[in-house]
């Protein structure tokens, strides 16, 4: 078992909720360090953060001395160090299958509605609030039209995105419909993305990573 590890988060983070479900799901000990990114916030771009993590961004966890940004690389490692309750499936393929799932939401989605991409848009761009509320709705909606296609074809979809038990695509997909609540209101445009949620909620390992259960909630 690993030692205790160190995790720079914001509770509306949607890459630093990927990290808290599967820290949950492997039982994982972790200290969590928080990093304000509410607007107006500057606490990510100070000094003292960026010397830590280049990108200023969250999440970022900490082992050792070992540090490491990137949620889907995070994924893999605490794979790497607990691989049991494992979030890859047994096969090629399927494991295969999962990461690409999980690419079409962390590498394609995510990205367009990030916090400093809203923060450009705003100050930058001049774009009111409702206009960037359209942009990170839009990118949010056709990326998960197009993953609710490919999901609700495929006969490897089960209870969950890959047969009958969570895996990486679901620890990305449940932050990313936190995120199509926000933006979009509501997710009766996915059902089989809806059904998929609700089964993960049934865990107590996405229960406790929910961003209003943080202790950082308060922050905004």
């Amino acid at each position: 078992m690993p030692g205790p590890l160190t995790l720079y988060t914001y509770y509306r983070s949607s890459a630093s909720y990927r990290v808290r479900i599967a820290l949950n799901f492997k039982a994982l000990a972790v200290e969590q360090r928080f990093v304000n990114l509410a607007p107006g916030a500057t606490e990510q771009l100070q000094p003292a953060y960026a010397a830590l993590n280049p990108q200023k961004l969250v999440p970022l966890l900490v082992d050792g001395d070992f540090r490491l940004n990137q949620s889907l690389a995070i994924l893999e490692y605490l794979e790497e160090l607990q691989p049991e309750p494992a979030l890859l499936p047994d096969d090629p393929r399927g494991r295969a299958r999962v990461r690409a799932l999980a690419c079409m939401l962390c590498c394609d989605v995510q990205p367009l509605q990030n916090t400093r991409v809203q923060r450009y848009l705003a100050s930058e761009l001049g774009c009111d609030p409702n206009t960037v509320t359209r942009w990170a709705g839009h990118w949010i909606g056709d990326g998960l039209d197009a993953f609710e296609a490919v999901v609700a074809a495929d006969p490897a979809r089960g209870d969950f995105c890959h047969g009958r038990r969570p895996s990486f695509a679901d620890v990305c997909l449940v932050p990313q419909l936190y995120n199509a609540r926000r933006f979009r209101g509501g997710l009766a445009r996915w059902p089989t993305l809806t059904r998929i949620a609700d089964a993960c909620g049934q865990l107590p390992a996405f229960r406790d990573a929910e961003p209003e259960r943080q202790p950082d909630a308060v922050a905004g």
